[in-house]
């Protein structure tokens, strides 16, 4: 049997084996996440391995200032080579990362292989967003889109599981968990492998309305060139305005429980219990709000209105943390809402960013997800350094302060997307129409 990844479809595939394909790619982000959670088990890495807090810091950084880099490349690369051949055996060689990590006694040799680690999944973890807009036409993207986020907040949930589970049965070796995360990543890589496939060049460059109907077909005879991205205001607003926007959801994603259980004085259990509730909320609101989207084909009214309510949430947190004797219900339901929030802004606001970038050139989507890859990993950068030093001399509050303040910063940047304000009737269909010329519509 040849595995699927090995060739290409030249023609466009529909119903359940676009779907299979669709969750393959939702699959492999998920595989890919799981891989790098480290955190169910960092208390019992700092202790056997004689590690102070600030060093594993700083490890962190440096392996995601490594895996930044890797997405940049990997985006390009998944434009010319193509998007399963890179992800499959990335997949596999994750695997051999995860067995190293049993290996390891120093932090030294935690910094090499986290690096590898990073930079491997950077690589391969490129592909899956361009994958998702390959076989997503535009009347589905959002929602689409909204299933490609349950791939990060699930591998949370899946760590923190299979650690409670498992680390009991092998003594509470940190160890074993690397173990069962090679081998989760060599079944589902193979399981993968056997049931993806990639489009064409030629379909690539297809803008689709719907699985039958296509807007534009690019048949430009010149190469696809990244640069061509960073030349239109729009792709530097969508860069920037999510970078502000990414702020305060990296915050609460690798703070959370730290800062609710420093500002509301609750005990580690009820902290992580707060921030469950968010991440269920967050899930079930960012395909909802994908699924409004997509019906009604707007992009930026869902973002506005819910960066807008996640401003006031968290204004109404910031309020709360002055206050004395908050109960843990109270912070829980006002976790929810901010979670909720944020999941209606992230799934329009992902296909109004593949849109914007396809309408430049629809050959070019490696390369503007390896773009949106680097930013997200900086801004992880960025608040993994700030916020012990911002928090270490002023308090969470000032902190959250901040992120309010780059929330708000992502509304004008969204004024310069394109996409409609109110929704418009259909439009006709034009298969093998021209594509569009890059920047109309600046």
């Amino acid at each position: 049997m040849k595995l699927s990844y090995m060739r290409e479809l030249d023609e466009y595939p529909t119903g359940g084996r676009r779907m299979r394909i669709l969750g393959m790619a939702v699959l492999a982000v998920l595989i890919g996440s799981y891989e790098g959670q480290i955190a169910p088990v960092v208390p019992l890495m700092l202790k056997d391995l004689h590690m102070s807090l600030s060093t594993y810091g700083t490890v962190s950084a440096l392996a995601t200032i490594a895996g930044a880099l890797a997405s940049v490349i990997g985006g390009r690369l998944t434009d010319t080579v193509g998007r399963v051949r890179l992800l499959i055996p990335f997949m596999l060689l994750t695997t051999v990362c995860c067995v190293l990590m049993t290996t390891v006694h120093s932090p030294t040799q935690l910094l090499l292989v986290r690096i590898a680690l990073s930079v491997i999944d950077g690589m391969s973890l490129a592909g899956t967003a361009p994958i998702v807009r390959d076989f997503s036409p535009r009347m589905g993207r959002a929602q689409a889109f909204g299933f490609w986020t349950w791939g990060p907040v699930g591998a949370n949930f899946l760590a923190a599981a299979i650690a409670s589970a498992t680390l009991p049965l092998f003594h509470d070796s940190w160890r074993s968990q690397f173990v069962i995360m090679g081998a989760v990543s060599l079944i589902a890589s193979l399981v993968i492998a056997f049931n993806i496939a990639d489009l064409s060049p030629r379909l690539r460059g297809r803008i689709r309305q719907t699985e039958h109907q296509a807007l534009a077909t690019s048949e430009r005879a010149d190469p696809p060139r990244a640069r061509e991205l960073l030349a239109h205001r729009t792709i530097w607003a969508h860069v920037v305005g999510i970078a502000l926007w990414l702020v305060l959801y990296l915050t609460l994603s690798l703070y959370g429980p730290t800062m609710l259980g420093e500002s509301f004085d609750l005990s580690a259990s009820t902290a992580s219990g707060v921030m469950s509730v968010f991440w269920v909320l967050n899930l079930l609101t960012v395909v909802a709000s994908g699924r409004i989207s997509d019906r009604l084909q707007l992009r930026k009214p869902l973002c506005v209105f819910g960066t807008l309510a996640t401003a006031v949430v968290t204004g109404y947190l910031l309020i709360l943390m002055h206050r004395q004797d908050v109960s843990p219900a109270h912070v829980m339901i006002t976790g929810a809402l901010l979670g909720g929030a944020m999941g209606v802004s992230y799934g329009p606001w992902m296909a109004n960013f593949s849109e914007d970038a396809e309408d430049i050139d629809a050959r070019l989507q490696g390369s503007a997800w390896g773009l949106f890859g680097f930013t997200s990993k900086a801004v992880a950068v960025l608040v993994l350094f700030a916020v012990p030093r911002v928090v270490g001399h002023a308090g969470w509050h000032l902190w959250m302060v901040i992120s309010l303040g780059c929330m708000a910063l992502f509304l004008p940047a969204s004024l310069l997307f394109h996409g409609p304000w109110r929704r418009t009737s259909p439009l006709p269909a034009t298969t093998g129409a021209a594509a569009p010329e890059p920047g109309a519509s600046d």
